[in-house]
């Protein structure tokens, strides 16, 4: 058995002194991270080297600079250096923006020679030393962390450390399984044992959510006005409410993707962007199901254990019959929740038909329905169409 590099989180408890430090930092490396933002821009793609070079050429002239931690700043430009590559190697993801001071959460990473552990505390660069929330031992020394503060103004640290990796039950290698996402249920698979309900968890607090907003708009004050105590307690209020809804279907989502992944070898996922979702008339109920927070813990949890994961365009998957692979003449609307086969007479539930679509692509070696030969209407007195 091997090991594996994990991430465990705890909570800070920063006093005054400390939380002023490391919002100053945030600062300091959120000006940097717009510099980069700028220049790429404006000119030609700025690498990591490059940004480091002008990093220690910077810091000699700015004692504004000086005041923070190079080590700190040195991970925010690695750190946009890749989702700049990322960028241009990933479908569908974006290239970095400019960061609003009022509208980013704090995050800042350090490598090892940036932080220790003295005391059941954490040490940081500048004399900065926090409080450890220690609800675990950690496996192995850290190699790095991360510590970010959540719209409840919680601080976290998560340490990437190196465990033995857990045992995983062996699944048979002809066992797969296909997933199709939705809203009306959250997953749904080729087999119904493991499809994933959507519980609307965020509909249930809408009440109280609705309240709590109508209380920050009566008590806001106008523009050029520093917030009153009550809008920010409203605010906070609010936020606690959503941040709950979250984390139930973060954990949901957590016990349903161990589910699947402990029990097929092949793991055929739909890649659905539901993006786009929150400019359509399911933009309330979109973030309710969760999708993107789902599919990315399956993905994770099917990698690390070894499993093959693919992904499949989500392209033609509703519009095409699992039996025999012939497409519909015409888009199905979102009201029509079954699919008839106008080929074979193949009739079954609209996200089920999908989900085996997904599967039987990923199982053929292709990565989206048009890669695969379809069913074609025999002429007359000859015999049947071909896959």
């Amino acid at each position: 058995m091997g090991t594996e590099a994990v991430r465990y989180t705890y909570r800070l408890r920063p006093g005054t002194t400390a939380e002023r430090a490391l919002i100053e930092e945030w600062h300091r490396c959120r000006f940097l991270w717009n510099e980069a933002v700028h220049q790429s821009e404006t000119g030609a793609k700025p690498t990591f080297a490059k940004l480091s070079t002008q990093l220690t050429a910077t810091r000699a002239r700015s004692s504004w600079l000086r005041k923070g931690s190079q080590v700190a700043q040195q991970q925010m430009l690695r750190t946009y250096a890749q989702a700049l590559d990322a960028s241009f190697t990933v479908k569908g993801r974006g290239r970095p923006r400019f960061t609003a001071r009022k509208k980013t959460l704090p995050s800042l990473g350090y490598t090892r020679r940036g932080f220790r552990i003295r005391d059941g505390r954490l040490a940081l660069p500048k004399g900065v030393s926090i409080p450890v929330v220690w609800s675990r031992e950690l496996p192995s020394d850290p190699t790095s962390v991360r510590i970010t503060q959540d719209c409840l103004g919680h601080w976290y640290a998560s340490f990437v450390v190196t465990r033995e990796a857990e045992p995983i039950p062996v699944a048979d290698e002809s066992s797969g399984v296909g997933i199709d996402w939705g809203v009306a249920r959250t997953a749904t698979a080729t087999d119904e044992r493991f499809d994933l309900p959507h519980r609307g968890y965020r509909r249930r607090c809408a009440a109280e959510l609705a309240r709590s907003q109508r209380r920050m708009a009566r008590r806001r004050r106008g523009k050029g006005h520093p917030p009153s105590k009550g809008y920010r307690r409203a605010r906070r209020t609010a936020a606690r409410v959503q941040k709950k809804a979250a984390r139930q279907n973060r954990h949901d989502g957590r016990i349903w993707a161990r589910t699947v992944v402990e029990a097929h070898h092949l793991i055929a996922v739909e890649d659905f962007i539901p993006g786009f979702l929150a400019k359509s008339t399911m933009a309330r109920k979109a973030p309710d199901a969760a999708v993107a927070t789902v599919k990315r813990e399956l993905i994770e949890r099917g990698r690390r254990a070894g499993r093959r994961v693919v992904m499949v365009r989500p392209a033609y998957t509703s519009m095409t019959c699992s039996g025999c692979f012939a497409r519909a003449k015409q888009r199905l609307g979102l009201g029509e929740r079954v699919f008839r086969c106008w080929a074979c007479g193949h009739t079954a539930c609209r996200d089920r038909n999908a989900a085996r679509v997904v599967l039987v692509v990923a199982e053929r070696g292709h990565t989206g329905v048009d890669d695969v030969g379809h069913w074609v209407p025999p002429p007359s007195g000859s015999g049947s169409g071909a896959v």
